[in-house]
């Protein structure tokens, strides 16, 4: 790879992160600087970024439970939206169509459709890059949007697998037997320690999966996903992703560089993505209407359809497959590749805006929720509960347990993670399914938030200052104690509000010291 794909990337990512946007929007930026310079796309920059598709949703079917992409809100919220979108915005194109509008003139009923139907899907890199960002891959809505979205990648595998012509090898009927190589495998990754052995399998894994459905004329994609799905459950599995984290960022990079050097457009080309992009926001407020009709909450239903408003690289790979087949000029690709860019680059900024959004709106985006709530959007009961510990992980799971000793049923647990709390219930701990940094939860998703005396934050640190501010907004006199990794951290939450913080590492230190004084016997004064 050209060193000024690497600069170019770094500058403009390193840019916007300052002014507070996902680095990945300046990835898109600078593939559109490459392009304008007259750089083109290596094939090396396209292997990596395959290899970071791979990598990435093979970290997703980690996180998959099939009983989660069999609800209605999932599948059904997928189907319908797709459904509509193809019909509504085919109908409207062809209706461009028929007016001689640009490009739109040279496009039929049937290929109209087509067109729609490859600007339904929203893009899983994107949310999922934007979702991780956040910290908020294991919320109610980041699930629910990955549901959706790994719904609308098996639509469009089924697509292309049937309207480009190429039947599936016999073979891979033979792809069954992976569900029987969990054991073994999951032997392997038990026995590989916790070092350089799990990184190489976290690489090989998905490799592999995407190897072997490729070999049978699958998408290799797909392998990856469904191998990661087969090692969903692992107790490993968090640390797996964790080993492949690093790399598949770094091969993301080469994605979104590759999305915003695709081509050049003309003014034309650009007028006419500029005129698709406005057709975004009729996306999110079909999701949104959707998924309020299955019974979520206005705000889940909101920030879900967020992280879906913006076309997808699908598009491309539906709008190339058209192109091969003779059904759509050569010069639809350059405008869903520009269109695909804007609306990565609108969206960002808008996702990250949710929270704030819901808060000004509420009043008017409740009328749209149904009376009854699903399982999992109802309200808190915390019981006699005056110490509450949000995040149940490790260190969670640690200070709950201590503060269990002393005070009893006084101590709740929360979590976003609706699996995690589960887990905990099970083991007969006082753990509750919630979202801290959700607008309601503070004002009614708890029965009797004033009740709570202490709050210990001990979830990631983009999560913990959420939650800060929150509480900070809405009961300020609650004492807010946080966990943090780095002494930029320690100062950041203490200006959301945070009367306490504690650095994990620093503290770890202390309390080792501690401990093996006193195992000693060592008086106080020879403490040193």
């Amino acid at each position: 790879m050209d060193t000024a794909f690497i600069v170019t990337a770094f500058v403009l990512g390193f840019f916007v992160k300052q002014i507070g946007l996902p680095p990945l929007v300046g990835f898109l930026a600078g593939g559109f600087v490459l392009n304008a310079l007259g750089y083109t796309v290596s094939e090396l920059l396209y292997q990596l970024s395959d290899i970071g598709i791979i990598l990435l949703l093979f970290s997703i079917g980690l996180k998959v439970q099939i009983k989660k992409l069999l609800q209605p809100q999932v599948w059904g919220t997928a189907s319908l939206h797709m459904g509509i979108t193809v019909v509504v915005f085919g109908a409207v194109v062809y209706a461009l169509s028929l007016a001689g509008y640009s490009y739109f003139s040279q496009l039929t009923l049937s290929t109209s459709l087509l067109f729609a139907f490859a600007l339904s899907f929203s893009s899983t890199v994107f949310a999922v890059k934007m979702l991780e960002e956040k910290a908020e891959m294991a919320s109610n809505h980041g699930r629910l949007a990955i549901g959706i979205l790994i719904m609308q990648d098996f639509f469009a595998v089924i697509f292309i697998t049937f309207s480009s012509g190429k039947v599936p090898s016999p073979l891979a009927l033979g792809l069954v037997a992976l569900f029987f190589l969990k054991k073994p495998l999951g032997i392997i990754l038990d026995k590989s320690g916790h070092g350089e052995l799990l990184v190489l399998l976290a690489c090989i894994l998905p490799i592999a999966g995407a190897s072997v459905f490729e070999y049978v004329g699958l998408k290799p994609d797909l392998g990856a996903l469904i191998l990661g799905m087969i090692f969903a459950g692992h107790p490993k599995t968090d640390e797996l992703a964790k080993a492949m984290f690093g790399f598949k960022d770094l091969f993301l990079v080469g994605f979104f560089l590759t999305i915003g050097m695709a081509d050049l457009p003309n003014i034309q080309m650009l007028k006419v993505a500029g005129l698709l992009v406005l057709f975004v926001p009729l996306k999110v407020i079909l999701f949104y209407l959707l998924l309020t009709r299955y019974r979520l909450r206005a705000r889940t239903s909101l920030i879900t359809s967020l992280n879906l408003a913006n076309y997808s690289e699908f598009g491309l790979i539906v709008g190339a497959l058209g192109v091969s087949q003779g059904w759509l000029g050569s010069e639809w690709l350059v405008i869903i590749a520009v269109a695909v860019s804007i609306s990565m680059i609108v969206a960002s900024p808008v996702g990250t805006m949710a929270p704030a959004m819901y808060e000004r709106w509420n009043g008017f985006l409740k009328k749209f929720e149904t009376a009854k709530r699903m399982a999992g959007e109802e309200v808190i009961d915390i019981g006699s509960a005056t110490i509450a510990v949000l995040g149940m992980g490790r260190v969670g799971l640690g200070a709950y347990q201590h503060l269990e000793e002393q005070y009893g049923k006084r101590v709740v647990g929360l979590d976003f993670d609706e699996q995690r709390a589960a887990k905990h219930r099970t083991a007969g701990r006082r753990v509750v399914f919630g979202d801290a940094g959700d607008y309601d939860f503070w004002q009614r998703g708890i029965s009797r938030p004033e009740q709570m005396q202490l709050v210990l934050l001990t979830m990631s640190h983009v999560a913990n200052l959420k939650a800060a501010k929150r509480l900070q907004s809405v009961h300020h006199e609650i004492v807010v104690a946080a966990a943090a990794h780095y002494e930029d951290e320690v100062e950041q939450l203490k200006d959301a509000g945070v009367d306490h913080v504690f650095n994990i590492f620093g503290e770890a230190g202390a309390g080792l010291a501690d401990h093996v004084c006193e195992l000693q016997g060592m008086p106080a004064g020879e403490k040193r």
